[in-house]
């Protein structure tokens, strides 16, 4: 029976390295509210290759602060580069979590209270994805809440 399917596998094409590559890893809604903790911590420590070390290789950033999509590492890193230095700290108000396999998105409101007190509102939707065994950013898209 094994065999059969083996030649049923190799008859359209899959190979058990390409199976087990869609192999899904395990997350669970508290779990995604961690990964969101886990970059708030490298925004509190001012480093921004710290924080951009989260993002995966091809990931998009629409950042909050500025217009300029960044789609590189190095674009990436060098909006962290401006927007840490206002010493930012983030904090969800409200947030939806969905799950699939070897991704999941974390998406609502948070609000950004900087060094100097003020305080930036702002919509959010992260886009992780399990890839070369960890969670990173696929997708990051930060827009500020309208004025009423």
């Amino acid at each position: 029976m094994i065999s059969a399917w083996l030649g049923v596998l190799l008859w359209l094409g899959l190979s058990a390295p390409a199976l087990a590559a869609q192999a899904c890893a395990p997350i669970d809604a508290p779990a995604v509210a961690e990964l969101f903790d886990h970059w708030n911590a490298a925004l509190r420590s001012g480093d921004a290759a710290q924080v951009s070390a989260l993002y995966s290789a091809d990931a998009l950033l629409l950042p909050t602060l500025s217009a300029e999509a960044r789609t590189t590492p190095d674009g990436i890193r060098n909006y962290f580069e401006g927007f840490l230095a206002g010493g930012p700290q983030g904090n969800i108000e409200r947030r939806s979590i969905q799950l699939g396999c070897n991704e999941a998105m974390d998406a609502g409101t948070y609000n950004f209270r900087f060094a100097d007190g003020h305080v930036v509102q702002a919509r959010y939707t992260f886009v992780y994805v399990f890839s070369e065994g960890r969670w990173q950013i696929q997708h990051h898209h930060s827009s500020l809440v309208p004025a009423a």
